[in-house]
């Protein structure tokens, strides 16, 4: 795990005074006190043994705060002191790239999309890394140009590090550029890492392989197998059209430094879209599926511990037919394969079409070496198939200890597809065996599903999706109505439980009443990506172990980080130094954006459990 500051952070209280609180960390020990120090002087009377956090009612908006642990010597080293959020959020100014007009004569702006965060200079402290859409950006369904997609870095103090630009032969689309933010190398800085082509501009005006090269497909169209996205002619042949895909032309993998996004290494992609790299519309539809991209530029990515001491990188690409799930090194400056899964290798038949929008990672075996959950699919360590259902593709998935009192990590999905018996709304499945404990049915797609604590009278976290009106506890018995919320859940009050985060709105779960009550809803902010209504990042990246919230302004020229003002009689580590936790913010901008969970059970325990 990363090297961290105390993060300490302060936001008007809710009724007056100053609220402040810090990480403890996973270097502190189980008794660790702290003190508190407004303008210089210590404000709590005793060191603090509980949470990580205070209230302070003579703070003001012109108050600056430290926070020190309190040693067996005496005091410790205080932190540096840091301001009040005045407004009760941190404001990141932005600056969008310049408009733009496709070869088509299209115009396009831009807004400021997904975010990931990472220590870029090793000072404990984390900066933002946002990726900027097209307004014409396309899922892989669709036809058309779209305009370049760039990559920032910013400070939590606003200053802009770099902006990549990847160029004219990177589409823009949720699916295509997947960006991971980590330590790669163990020198105690991030690096960011994601696919490139032909004309991809680094953070330090440096090109990426051919300047003038240009890949996008300028008009014509391919017949196809599939209807999706596809027309059909007088004599029936179903034909896909093509303007502004890209199907052919170099694609690279490449690791930048995370403070001047200098290319430090690239490789070519893999898994790639066919050998070669310049396919037919034949030959990539015999290989993926359909002849046009729709199925082969899915692409995934994530972070795992393979071997358990060092992060590798995870770059998968197709889930609807063809599955490929490719895990890479960069160590001493060089890109190497650890391994290729292939679902088109014989004897990986059963792993085809099994993807999700998204995966997770986590050690489900419990062997200290992490697993690739891809949708109805485990990949194991070593880059062998771990275990496969006939679930096939879903839209959402939850991997965590969701039942405290079953062993091991448990995973939720959604699903969209129809077997032979039916079709399997939603599943509960053992993470480590791929084992069915229970499913729900769907008369159709049901392309949203979550999994939280939000009721404390259930043991574990509670389930529902879009295929049914009914709140499932661990078991599969319905216990009352389900939320109409089913896109994020956010540790952000002073319970256990669980809020739930949509669009630009948190809110309280009251089980009581079966109703979601707002607890948080700023103004002039905006979610991403349509109706996945998704933040820009949910993360504990500042103070104690709840969670802030990133969103965008609606007009793009602010980032604004908001973190909870409500106290807590809880106490835990920093959420970023559990690894299933940190890798998921790693993933978390990938495709369809879902929220990270932890490696252990963090909810509430029944009026049983707490009695035992």
């Amino acid at each position: 795990m990363e090297h961290l500051d105390r993060g300490v952070v302060a936001v008007p209280g809710q009724a007056g005074g100053v609220f402040v609180s810090w990480r403890l960390l996973d270097s502190d020990s189980a008794n660790a006190r702290f003190d508190v120090f407004r303008d210089g002087t210590r404000i709590n009377t005793r060191p603090l043994a509980g949470a990580t956090s205070l209230l302070d009612p003579k703070g003001t908006a012109r108050s600056r705060y430290s926070v020190a642990m309190v040693g067996a010597k005496g005091d410790g080293e205080r932190s540096a002191p840091v301001a009040v959020w005045a407004k009760g959020y941190l404001s990141i100014p932005l600056s969008p790239p310049a408009d733009g007009v496709t070869p088509a004569g299209d115009h396009y702006s831009y807004t400021a999309n997904d975010a990931s965060v990472g220590d870029v200079d090793g000072d404990g402290r984390y900066e933002i890394i946002l990726k900027w859409d097209p307004t014409n950006s396309h899922d892989n369904s669709q036809t058309g140009y779209t305009g370049d997609v760039y990559i920032d870095a910013y400070t939590l103090t606003g200053k802009r590090l770099w902006r990549i630009d990847l160029g004219r032969n990177i589409r823009a689309g949720a699916h295509y550029t997947q960006f991971l933010v980590y330590d790669f190398d163990g020198d105690g800085r991030a690096e960011v890492a994601m696919k490139t082509a032909d004309g991809t501009i680094d953070g330090t005006g440096k090109v990426i392989g051919d300047a003038h090269a240009d890949w996008r497909s300028k008009d014509g169209a391919v017949p196809q197998r599939d209807h999706t996205g596809a027309r059909v002619l007088a004599d029936g042949t179903m034909v896909a059209p093509m303007q502004g895909r890209i199907v052919n032309g170099p694609e690279y993998l490449t690791v930048f430094d995370g403070r001047t996004g200098a290319a430090l290494a690239t490789a070519p992609y893999d898994p790639p879209r066919y050998p070669g790299g310049n396919p037919t519309p034949e030959q990539l539809a015999k290989s993926w599926g359909d002849g046009y991209a729709n199925r082969s530029d899915r692409f995934l990515a994530g972070v795992a511990y393979l071997d358990g001491q060092h992060p590798s990188m995870i770059f998968g690409r197709g889930y609807y037919a063809r599955t490929a799930v490719a895990a890479w090194d960069y160590r001493h400056g060089k890109l190497t394969e650890r391994w290729l899964f292939d679902s088109a290798k014989p004897g990986n038949e059963n792993y085809g079409g099994r993807g999700n929008h998204q995966l997770s990672i986590a050690d489900v075996d419990h062997d200290g070496r992490d697993e690739v959950i891809y949708g109805s699919m485990a990949v194991d360590d070593d880059g062998k198939g771990l275990w496969t259902d006939p679930l096939y593709h879903g839209d959402a998935m939850h991997v965590s200890d969701l039942d405290p009192n079953r062993p091991g990590f448990e995973k939720w999905g959604v699903h969209e597809e129809v077997d032979r018996n039916g079709h399997i709304g939603s599943a509960l499945l053992d993470a480590r065996t791929g084992e069915i404990l229970w499913t729900k049915p769907a008369t159709r797609d049901a392309g949203r599903g979550l999994a939280a604590d939000i009721d404390p009278r259930y043991v574990g976290d509670e389930l529902w999706g879009a295929n049914s009106r009914d709140l499932f506890d661990v078991h599969g018995n319905a216990i009352g109505p389900a939320p109409r919320q089913t896109n994020f859940a956010i540790w952000w009050d002073g319970d256990l439980l669980r809020e739930l985060l949509d669009g630009t709105t948190i809110y309280k779960w009251d089980w009581h009443k079966g109703i979601a009550d707002p607890i948080l809803h700023p103004d002039d902010i905006a979610s991403n990506n349509g109706t996945k209504a998704n933040p820009a990042l949910q993360a504990d990246i500042l103070g104690d172990w709840r969670e802030e919230v990133i969103w965008r302004t609606a007009d793009n020229r602010e980032l604004r980080i908001y973190t909870t003002p409500i106290p807590t009689t809880h106490r835990f580590v920093t959420l970023m130094q559990d690894p299933v936790y940190r890798e998921g913010v790693a993933w978390q901008n990938v495709a369809y954006n879902q929220p990270p969970h932890v490696s252990f059970y963090l909810g509430e325990r029944t009026a049983s459990e707490q009695a035992q």
